[in-house]
């Protein structure tokens, strides 16, 4: 396979992490700007209206494609082409930590501008899943393949477990698997927002399919086992769900309108993430991935770029957002609608002014993108690279 070959297969990776960023610039900006329509998670089909609701929902591909993608990564620079093995387990670590402390400090600051609580989130998860997934590598790959798997499909099964925040076990257990606060009383409080076991199985199922990526596979494979994969994963989806068996703890139900049924049946629990969930989400990623492989076009591109600077976006798309809505909220004002947080919120009165919000974000973002990927990759410095 020559090096043009190889390069392609990368790319495909960056344009699918850099479509998902952009898919979470919407969800974002709806976070931002739409914030006064309260959604639930999981939502609530009787109060959801469906644009509102489809839209959440699209967002719901992000997660679980990202910590996929980052497993796979750490398989890919544990075999760079054409060169001798190496250990993934200190960069794993290393980025694990590092996105731990953007968690607690820059990203948590750029949602409330302010430290009244601090939420352990997306990125405290996908650290934290590095972190685990470096302890896995002591194992053989097709251990850890196993352990992927078993938590994926298994966690569902665990519901029943509970800790009073008294006893002990509650706080391991709440980073793991239940959402709730750490810390709930004093000047800082600690909420686990992302429970982070079925991350670490996803993390770990990413990994054990990195060989699917070596040089070594052609492309046509790759593509037909992506497909097959995907195809698999929405099979058991349809047939688990349809039935109400086993995977999804809100069991789905038929509504007078057709749309709300349709609602009702992708209605899945994200906190944690459910087998319904994942089956959903990683299964439409592995066709997104296999598409990628031979798709090319400007929008390709960007995307690409995009998907090759995926912290350097998050931080500064944070920052604007954060920054714009100071300013609009200062020069138009807010709407009357009280949050939770007891501050008036200032709204779109539609959801398609989100996406045009976020679309012209995303124009406004990709030259500073662009700029930073030129240099990342001229740049000798180590930090540089986490971005």
């Amino acid at each position: 396979m020559n090096e043009t070959t190889i390069k392609k297969r990368i790319d495909s990776i960056d344009m699918l992490r850099g479509l998902v960023i952009l898919i979470m610039l919407v969800d974002h900006a709806r976070e931002k700007f739409y914030l006064h329509k309260n959604v639930a998670d999981p939502m609530n089909i009787d109060s959801t209206d469906p644009d509102l609701f489809f839209t959440r929902l699209l967002a719901h591909f992000c997660a679980p494609i990202f910590v996929f993608l980052t497993g796979l990564s750490a398989w890919l620079y544990a075999h760079p082409a054409n060169k001798a093995p190496r250990s993934a387990q200190s960069f794993l670590l290393k980025r694990g930590l590092f996105l731990i402390l953007i968690e607690i400090t820059l990203v948590n600051f750029s949602w409330f501008a302010a430290y009244t609580t601090l939420y352990l989130q997306v990125i405290w998860a996908i650290g934290v899943s590095m972190i685990a997934l470096a302890a896995l590598l002591y194992l053989p790959r097709l251990w850890i393949a196993v352990i992927g798997f078993a938590i994926v499909f298994g966690h569902n099964a665990l519901g029943f477990i509970e800790f009073a925040p008294h006893e002990t076990g509650y706080t391991l257990w709440t980073i793991l698997h239940d959402r709730a606060f750490l810390v709930s009383e004093g000047a800082l409080k600690i909420r686990a927002s992302y429970p982070v076991l079925p991350w670490i199985g996803v993390i770990a199922v990413g990994y054990a399919a990195g060989p699917l990526f070596s040089h070594n596979v052609d492309e046509l494979t790759r593509r037909k086992t992506l497909i097959m994969g995907g195809t698999a994963c929405l099979i058991a989806l349809v047939l688990l769900r349809a039935f109400n068996i086993y995977g999804e703890s809100q069991p789905w139900q038929m509504y007078d309108e057709s749309i709300r049924s349709v609602m009702s049946f992708l209605n899945f629990t994200k906190y944690p993430p459910s087998l319904m969930f994942l089956l959903f989400t990683l299964g439409i990623g592995a066709f997104v991935l296999a598409y990628l492989e031979t798709a090319k076009s400007k929008l390709c591109a960007m995307l690409k770029t995009f998907g090759s600077v995926p912290m350097f976006f998050y931080i500064l798309h944070l920052y604007v957002l954060l920054i714009t809505y100071f300013i609009l909220s200062k020069v138009i004002g807010t709407t009357t609608v009280i949050g939770p947080n007891d501050y008036p919120y200032l709204g779109f009165p539609n959801v398609w002014l989100v996406w045009l919000a976020a679309i012209a974000l995303a124009a406004l973002l990709y030259w500073p993108c662009k700029k930073f990927s030129q240099f990342k990759h001229s740049s000798q410095s180590a930090w540089v690279k986490y971005f």
